[in-house]
């Protein structure tokens, strides 16, 4: 079969094109076909078919019927000013041969097809046909045994690849990438061609592009819905395949409402900022939101809204707690928080399910008298935050579910929901963003990158409910980064974590992938000197001439990054640096958290702070089994931050360097 896109159309079209597009659906593999999707370009040929040779042909179908299709002689005749057969189609093949603007002697074709007339009845309906018009074809055309062959209409002749591109970034506007929307170093003949802009490639534009079509009859959300979920490594365009997707269905579907949703400020700042980039405009239809954030803007005015805890009285209450109730046993603080937030991140569960559930993936066992007694420290917990009337941010997904199934709170219903970095969400957000779908004809797109923590608890699709098998695509090849960054953050995670599985691990294809500079590192006496170098690195990057935006620092914790905006100010001057959190992309300097990180991507990223990282892993007072859930944890955020960096990577460590940073910048003396 062919390589068709979409693989199936998702709105009504005459049946003339219907009838056309199942005929090109059955070619040979060797032809690569799209029709023409984007509902704000009109006047537009039907298919672009491009061989596996690279010859091309436009295609435009005609509605036209046998009634109208007069002889030439005829219509002579007659002179009733009627437009002759196939001149509107003519008109709009034209007119976009000429928006291309390329070479007139490229060896390109149109032709028109009139699936309703016969083909010999065609052919006498015209006068003359010349050079630079459409050839014409009958309805003989769709049928396999007439004789007429699609290959007949191409030229013989390859068209160069670079007219190709131009052709498709007409054609299909829908997946054309602006350069400042990418990271991509730039490509001299492609500038020279008068081409700035990148289009997706062919497995990125599937995914766009697959299940588009609403059925007007719909399944139960009991019992189905539609999912899809691409799986993908850094770099490979996930975050582009939801922005191209949710414009495509934000024009296909007027009448629908979406729901986008991430994990952090800082990447549903840069999605509303991309979108809007793209279509001018932020429309209301579309709600925009990181998950905590939507729980807020649906929360009942009873009971009212609490912020939640700041991260050191969470520790002084869990620390209060665990002296009652855990001090003369073998769980630790750090156990007792894991397992306080696994809990609030799962569906209620009562004790009985909690003694028998399988633990399997959360780096720690507990014996059946351990489970018990981490069961009623838990309670513990909770009971003296509703003593302080506190809560935890993990309360609030898991009171708002609690509302909905009360009746407390109505859910808003929506058309589409997507989400990014898709990994990174709950069990229980998962079963609220479930809540919120439509019962009929609804839609749940999800992005996710496995290799960074999946699902945040070593979870799986399948325990979320989600039947993911015949529903997810993989991207493998990353186009943000350099081979020589690829390939440090691919050795840093295998090194790290030899023992985990294949399937627990998206690997990239490091073919084709552009060469860059090898990661840097900067070794440095105290954190004083940390923040005052990349400071001083900061201001020699902008003096060369980069731009403020194609600089992102990220550093473990959130004092150390409010110390380097201040430090970087204080260097070149007031909102130099800004913490993404705050405020939407512009012309500055992004300066934020390991955590806050995911999704975002510049030219050049400065990697932070990561002694804190690798002494937590140390501390005495872990157990081996903390100790390998910290270090887990620990690599899958320091391979997402190494894969922010398009072209430029640098890491700053105070004291002696890790044992596996220095395997590794050492290979490469």
């Amino acid at each position: 079969m062919a390589h068709i896109l979409p693989e199936s159309l998702p709105q009504a079209l005459p049946i003339e094109v219907l009838k056309t597009f199942r005929v090109l659906k059955t070619l040979p593999d060797t032809f690569f076909i799209w029709h023409h999707l984007a509902p704000w370009q009109l006047n537009t040929p039907d298919f672009l078919m491009i061989t596996q040779k690279g010859c091309a042909l436009l295609v435009k179908v005609s509605s036209s019927s046998a009634a109208q299709a007069i002889s030439a002689a005829q219509l002579l005749l007659l002179d009733d000013n009627r437009p002759p057969l196939g001149a509107a189609e003519a008109e709009v093949l034209s007119s976009f041969i000429k928006k291309l603007d390329i070479p007139d002697n490229t060896p390109i074709k149109t032709l028109t097809i009139f699936p309703n007339i016969p083909h010999k009845q065609v052919l006498e309906s015209r006068i003359v046909r010349q050079d630079n018009e459409p050839e014409w074809a009958g309805k003989e055309l769709l049928s396999s045994d007439s004789g007429l062959k699609w290959e007949d209409y191409f030229l013989p002749t390859p068209v160069d690849k670079v007219i190709i591109e131009k052709i498709r970034q007409q054609f299909t506007p829908e997946i054309v990438v602006p350069a400042e929307m990418t990271v991509c170093p730039s490509n001299p003949r492609r500038i020279q061609a008068g081409l700035q802009d990148y289009l997706l490639d062919y497995d990125q534009e599937a995914a766009v592009k697959i299940d588009l079509d609403i059925e007007p009859e719909g399944q139960n959300l009991s019992t189905d819905f539609r999912l899809n979920i691409v799986n993908g490594v850094a770099g490979s365009g996930k975050t582009l395949i939801l922005l191209y997707r949710l414009r495509l269905l934000y024009h296909l579907y007027p009448d629908k409402q979406f729901l986008v949703l991430t994990h952090n400020k800082p990447l549903s700042h840069d999605l509303q900022s991309r979108f809007a980039r793209l279509e001018g405009t932020l429309p209301a239809r579309i709600e925009w939101c990181t998950f905590n954030g939507w729980c807020y803007s649906h929360w009942p005015k009873h009971p009212a809204w609490k912020e939640p805890l700041s991260i050191r009285k969470r520790e002084e209450v869990v620390h209060q707690v665990w002296g009652k109730t855990l001090q003369n046993s073998t769980i630790t603080e750090h156990m007792l928080i894991s397992e306080i937030d696994w809990l609030k991140d799962q569906l209620p569960i009562d004790q009985s399910e909690y003694i028998t559930i399988d633990r399997r993936g959360r780096g720690f066992g507990l014996t059946a008298d351990q489970r018990i007694r981490m069961w009623n420290a838990v309670n513990s917990y909770r009971q003296l935050l509703e003593q302080q009337g506190s809560l935890d941010w993990g309360d609030i997904p898991r009171n708002l579910w609690q509302f909905s199934e009360e009746g407390k709170v109505t859910l808003p219903q929506y058309d589409f929901i997507l989400v990014d970095e898709a990994q990174f969400f709950a069990p229980i957000w998962m079963n609220l963003i479930q809540k919120a779908l439509k019962p009929q004809n609804s839609h749940l797109f999800m992005v996710a990158d496995p290799t960074q923590g999946f699902l945040g608890r070593r979870s799986t699709w399948k325990s979320l409910g989600l039947e993911a098998r015949g529903h997810s695509h993989q991207l493998r090849h990353s186009y943000r980064t350099t081979r020589e960054i690829m390939q440090f953050a691919t050795l840093f995670y295998r090194l790290r974590l030899p023992e985990e599985k294949d399937d627990d691990v998206l690997t990239p294809d490091i073919l084709n992938m552009p060469n860059g500079a090898f990661p840097q590192i900067i070794t440095l006496a105290s954190a004083q000197d940390e923040i005052a170098r990349v400071a001083n690195e900061v201001a020699d990057f902008l003096n060369q001439g980069y731009p403020r935006k194609d600089l992102l620092i990220l550093h473990a914790n959130g004092q150390g990054t409010k110390a380097l905006i201040q430090a970087i100010d204080h260097r070149l001057g007031k909102n130099v640096a800004m913490d993404p959190k705050n405020t939407y992309p512009g012309d500055y300097v992004r300066v934020t958290t390991l955590n806050a990180g995911a999704g975002l991507e510049s030219p050049i990223v400065f990697l932070v702070g990561l002694r804190e990282l690798f002494e937590e892993e140390q501390s005495i007072r872990l157990s081996d089994d903390e100790r390998e859930e910290i270090i887990r944890d620990n690599t899958r955020k320091i391979y997402m931050a190494t894969t922010r960096a398009g072209q430029r990577l640098v890491f700053t460590y105070v004291g002696d360097l890790p044992k596996v940073l220095s395997q590794i910048f050492s290979q490469q003396k």
